[in-house]
């Protein structure tokens, strides 16, 4: 998450500009990849190259449909933050972001959205009308569609991610029928269809709760030894509404620790200046030291609405596209310091190739492909240099030091677990494969990702 030069993200934000300005005036359009308005054909990052030069961009219910029917196979593409082949086709993708009308039901505290609405763009409408979510993500630039699909997360013991929050979705099958399940009205299947990873359909609108607006704080404290997590890992993770530990695995310590913290719990306190040893910053840092912090959401105690201090980075900053690539796995919380200390013994051989690791935790859910499913969660995420064949031979050396803690990689990110490792990490997942068949018996939305990770058995 490394922050763009000044150049790079003026002409980055010119180029988006064009691009949705060219979407807005041609509605539902099939694209080349050579035309200079289309949509771009690799990830975020860079690393991973699409298969199809075919690009539906629906406009509306009615379009996502007639493009479903259009074609013979085809998966969801949303702002493009996954790592790996999720999001890919070899034969056609529709685009979600013209879908982000937004329907607010103030009564019923929840609000609709089209699934292409990226977090940050929905918060700022929310909070004007005082309203917020329970949580974001450290990037508010993903799309709400995509993070619920891969239980992308954000961070907090007490806190669901993105994706607990959801109540309804709203999602085209491969016959083209429209179908919406609730939590209210359809419970276990409900609970499958959540982070669906495209495998039941287009999905093009969510319901999510809302709760009142709040504000934050958020303080950093530097160097925390990690000997201090073996008998306080609970307390220092709950010590704020959300935490997250930096660390390049180096001297046995976390380079710092982020606090954001509710202004309607305490949390315009002044700090106190050690937190279990660790010492109160008084200059606003990045998470990679040596970093400019201008991207990062303001510290030092400033009381700021929920939506500027959740995310670790503003929203008009652009991070970096093609300077990192992520992996991510998910480990029980009440094993959290085993599991760290496991990862901790590779650390001559990931510091090398990392810009840096946060460890942050996760409240438990009922979403059968969840990672934190039945579990509270540590996640353990490293944000590595983009050297893809170092990264390869490392993973399955970290997936080894983490098999006896069950470890789940996050869905959207880069791992090298196949099917036989993940397939007894997900106790539904055989109900899940069955959910998906009902709206896709033809395998109209299956790709290779799917058909490695989930299908095979």
């Amino acid at each position: 998450m490394v922050p763009r030069d000044e150049m790079d993200k003026r002409e980055f934000l010119k180029g988006s500009a064009v691009t949705a300005a060219a979407m807005m005036m041609q509605g539902f359009t099939t694209r080349s990849a050579a035309a200079d308005d289309a949509v771009p054909r690799t990830n975020w990052a860079g690393n991973y190259h699409y298969s199809t030069n075919k690009v539906l961009q629906p406009a509306s219910l009615a379009e996502a449909q007639d493009a479903v029917r259009s074609v013979t196979g085809v998966r969801a593409l949303g702002t493009r933050h996954s790592f790996n082949g999720i999001a890919d086709s070899q034969i056609a993708q529709i685009s979600t972001l013209q879908l982000k009308d937004v329907h607010l039901d103030p009564n019923g505290h929840s609000v609709t959205v089209g699934a292409g609405i990226r977090y940050g763009d929905l918060a700022v409408q929310l909070d004007a009308k005082g309203f917020a979510l329970h949580n974001l993500a450290s990037l508010p630039h993903i799309s709400v569609g995509g993070a619920c699909a891969t239980a992308t997360h954000g961070s907090g013991m007490g806190n669901g991610n993105l994706a607990t929050a959801v109540t309804a979705v709203e999602f085209v099958a491969a016959d083209g029928s429209v179908h919406t399940l609730s939590r209210e009205k359809d419970g276990d299947r409900f609970h499958g269809a959540v982070v669906g990873l495209g495998a039941l359909g287009i999905v093009t609108h969510i319901t999510v709760a809302m709760q009142p607006r709040f504000e934050m704080t958020q303080v950093v404290y530097q160097d925390l030894p990690f000997s201090e997590l073996e008998h306080h890992f609970a307390d220092i993770m709950g010590a704020g509404y959300s935490v997250s530990l930096f660390t390049d695995w180096q001297n046995g310590h976390a380079g710092e620790v982020w606090i954001k913290r509710r202004v309607d719990h305490g949390g315009s306190a002044a700090p106190p200046s050690l937190f279990y040893n660790a010492v109160l910053a008084k200059t606003k840092l990045h998470p990679i030291v040596g970093h400019p912090a201008e991207a990062c959401t303001d510290q030092l105690n400033t009381v700021g609405p929920w939506y500027e201090r959740l995310p670790h980075f503003k929203l008009n900053f652009t991070p970096s596209s093609g300077q990192e690539l992520q992996t991510e796995y998910f480990v029980p919380f009440e094993r959290g310091y085993e599991a760290i200390r496991a990862v901790e013994t590779l650390r001559d051989k990931i510091t090398p190739h990392l810009f840096i690791t946060e460890l942050r935790a996760i409240a438990a859910d009922d979403l059968w492909m969840s990672m934190a499913y039945k579990r509270p969660s540590l996640a353990i995420h490293f944000t590595w240099k983009p050297e893809s064949d170092a990264i390869a031979t490392l993973l399955p050396q970290i997936e080894a030091k983490l098999k006896p803690f069950s470890a789940r990689p996050h869905w959207a990110k880069v791992f090298a677990m196949n099917s036989s490792q993940l397939q007894p990490l997900y106790p539904r997942m055989k109900d899940f494969r069955a959910l998906a068949q009902e709206f896709d018996p033809g395998g109209k939305f299956r790709n290779g990702f799917l058909r490695d990770h989930v299908y095979s058995v």
